[in-house]
């Protein structure tokens, strides 16, 4: 399927390098399981950079701070479609 661009109210035909172009942008675009996946991983990060004071090395982490934290971190293993990473519950946060 032939595309277009306009010039100066013209409507002219890509040349074959500006569709490769735009192909090869297309597929870098991300995917709804990269964006799903991102937002996931971005709160993640947050949930773990509100607990790594504990982890300094002039402090002992409780074993269920430790638990929690490696369980953030894991929690993207294994997930390959959107609904997975929709149905992701967070673990709680130990006292």
């Amino acid at each position: 399927m032939a595309r277009y661009k306009q010039i100066n109210n013209e409507r002219i035909k890509l040349t074959a390098e500006e569709e490769a172009i735009l192909n090869e942008r297309e597929s870098l675009a991300p995917t709804p399981f990269d964006k799903a996946i991102q937002i996931l991983r971005d709160n993640r990060n947050r949930l773990l950079a509100e607990t790594d004071y504990l982890a300094l090395s002039d402090n002992t982490m409780s074993e269920a701070m430790t638990n929690y934290r490696k369980d953030l971190r894991d929690i993207t293993n294994g997930l390959t479609t959107v609904e997975e990473v929709n149905a992701v519950v967070f673990p709680t946060k130990p006292n």
